[in-house]
């Protein structure tokens, strides 16, 4: 392997590597960057020279147009240079063997889940006459969304130095999936960085005996494969162990078909645990087809329990519960709930007033409300009595005087009374303040003008002013030949001479997505940090485009960088802000060059950035 390879380097013009994953015997493993399709791939790369390189790409070429969405597809394949690489789809989720060393083995559900998928995929590459030849926990992904994807088909053998179409082995690595997943330890036949499984006179200890509560049929499906499969005399092909995984987990989520004369709701579980009829399973009858069975069970010395009187099914919701890996049910309500207390009716209020007793008088004081003449209801007449309250008194139509009362004694005041006073008060002082305010304007000369009603002077700003002191430097990140663009002409952009200038390297194809690079450019360095607020930029040689990026820190790149500005044209071209932007250094970036003599190539005489 050339100890030249380095990230940043740009494999075939097109894939760049940013990430070294992994690095071991003589090969590494990258993520990189498709500068076509601008998407992650994932590169294997080993010398040219290495014994390994032809069957690396004979397993490439292979496996590429085997279709199965369960696996990471082979997108290239080529020598170049002293280079054999191998560039696969990029998948983005945790490995089983992050899984089991972060959580522990799984339950029994989920772990014949994951496994029936890596079962079913490898059943289709064995139909097609394909391997994957190391499947390792390693190379099962749980993505993102859930799914099972497979890494490496065929070509981490290859890589491994391992012979091609090793199908029996699939079959135990499968197993040893299984195994893994149920108890944490590893029993394929590859190399795993998982522990060893425990082993009995060269025999793999039955998962039960590892890790207590593992279902038998799972149990028995181990340890027939691991034991008997080493040797090839299992029998059993990798579509019968999907079949089985399958069918074990439909089961214990209890989806099953009910019989032609049960007249059952779906997912209706039976009344009472002593009342459930325990169905034909599905799996054991596969697994017993396919020569697995489980250890036989002692008898049960309990008295056989008395014969199941049928009760009607109740309807339900099913709960599954993934630490006891079971389901479970939220029952129908057998009794209908009670029925809500009834209301209270409020007793009707009358309209009107009760007529008073015979003898009564029509109108009598509250309790505590004291003489008539301290209160406020005048029901009570004084003959010929004279009021001591602040409104004087009321004559009732009958010869006598009632008082009315507002003096500090009264214990309930007049509703609404303190609301008008407020009122009153309220106007009465905006009346007086428009009183004023007219005054004011009638004795004001005509030639007086009031300040506040000037119109105000607009705001300007001034003019951006050119920063002194800056330099520069060619900015070229995806170059191949020492990532420079004639830089001993840089300077030329600052001298204040139009006649002089800058030019990039000629191309023989345009920047842009569809082009060799998406950009070059030129990196100006403003000595400190400033608020930029306009970059004028001179060309020459015809119609060009640019960017202006402004950043605190020097750029490598601008992939991940947002542009402040950016201008299309011939000659001057000019790229005003709305609000200055700080920052030290401010990138012109050249995304599109002029033609020039059957070639590309982008001139530019004077760069001034003002803020």
């Amino acid at each position: 392997m050339p100890d030249s390879i380095h990230a940043g380097e740009v494999l075939a013009s097109r894939y760049r590597l940013d990430d070294l994953l992994t690095e071991s015997e003589g090969g590494r493993f990258w993520r990189a960057h498709d500068a076509v399709l601008h998407r992650h791939v994932a590169v294997h790369l080993i010398a040219r020279h290495d014994s390994r390189a032809d069957g690396l790409l004979e397993a490439a070429r292979n496996v590429a147009p085997h279709a199965d969405p369960r696996l990471l597809r082979v997108l290239d394949a080529e020598q170049l240079d002293d280079l054999c690489y191998v560039v696969n789809e990029w998948g983005q989720g945790t490995s089983l063997d992050v899984v089991l060393a972060n959580d522990g083995p799984l339950p029994p559900r989920r772990a014949a889940w994951i496994v029936s998928e890596v079962a079913d995929s490898l059943a289709l590459a064995h139909e097609a006459g394909l391997a994957h030849g190391r499947m390792v926990p390693e190379n099962v992904l749980l993505d993102h969304h859930g799914q099972v994807r497979i890494i490496g088909f065929g070509v981490d053998a290859a890589l491994h130095g391992l012979p091609p179409g090793r199908r029996s082995a699939d079959l135990v690595d499968v197993a040893g999936l299984l195994y893994a997943a149920l108890t944490g330890k590893w029993a394929g036949v590859s190399s795993s960085q998982l522990p060893d499984a425990p082993t009995d006179h060269g025999a793999v200890l039955r998962p039960r005996r590892v890790r207590a509560g593992i279902p038998r049929a799972l149990d028995a499906l181990c340890d027939q494969v691991l034991n008997d499969g080493r040797s090839g005399e299992s029998g059993i092909s990798a579509a019968v162990i999907a079949e089985v995984l399958r069918d074990y987990v439909g089961d214990a989520a209890g989806l099953r078909e009910p019989s032609q004369d049960q007249t059952t709701v779906p997912w209706a579980p039976p009344a009472t645990e002593a009342t459930r009829v325990v169905p034909t399973v599905p799996a054991v009858e596969r697994a017993e087809a396919a020569g697995i069975t489980a250890p036989d069970e002692p008898a049960p010395t309990d008295p056989a329990p008395a014969t199941p009187v049928e009760q009607p099914t109740q309807a339900g919701m099913p709960v599954f519960d993934d630490e006891r890996d079971d389901v479970g049910w939220v029952a129908a309500r057998s009794d209908p709930p009670p029925p809500p207390p009834p209301f209270e009716e409020r007793p009707a209020k009358p309209l009107f007033a009760p007529e008073p007793p015979e003898g009564q008088p029509a109108r009598r004081p509250r309790e505590g409300a004291g003489s008539a003449s301290s209160g406020y209801w005048p029901w009570e007449a004084t003959s010929g009595g004279t009021s001591t309250g602040s409104h004087g008194a009321h004559h009732t139509g009958s010869g006598s005087w009632s008082s009315y009362d507002t003096g500090t004694g009264i214990d309930d005041p007049v509703p609404g009374r303190g609301s008008i006073r407020l009122a009153l008060l309220i106007g009465l002082c905006l009346l007086v303040a428009m009183a004023a305010l007219a005054a004011y304007q009638l004795g004001r000369p005509d030639g007086e003008e009031s300040t506040s009603e000037s119109p105000s002077s607009p705001v300007t700003t001034a003019p951006p002013t050119p920063f002194p002191d800056v330099t520069a430097r060619d900015f070229d990140p995806q170059g191949t030949d020492g990532r420079v663009e004639n830089s001993e002409r840089v300077p030329l952009v600052l001298d204040g001479n139009a006649a002089t200038s800058w030019y990039t390297s000629s191309y023989n194809q345009q920047l842009g997505p569809a082009g060799l690079k998406t950009g070059v450019g030129l990196v100006l360095d403003l000595g400190r940090t400033r608020g930029v607020r306009q970059v004028d930029v001179a060309t020459l040689g015809g119609p060009t485009s640019l960017s202006i990026y402004v950043t605190g820190q020097s750029p490598t790149g601008v992939g991940d960088l947002t542009p402040v500005g950016s201008a299309t044209g011939s000659g001057s071209l000019s790229v005003e802000l709305d609000e200055a932007v700080s920052g030290r250094y401010v990138t012109v970036w050249l995304t599109a060059l002029p033609q020039l003599d059957g070639s590309y190539r982008g001139t530019v005489s004077e760069v001034v950035v003002g803020g």
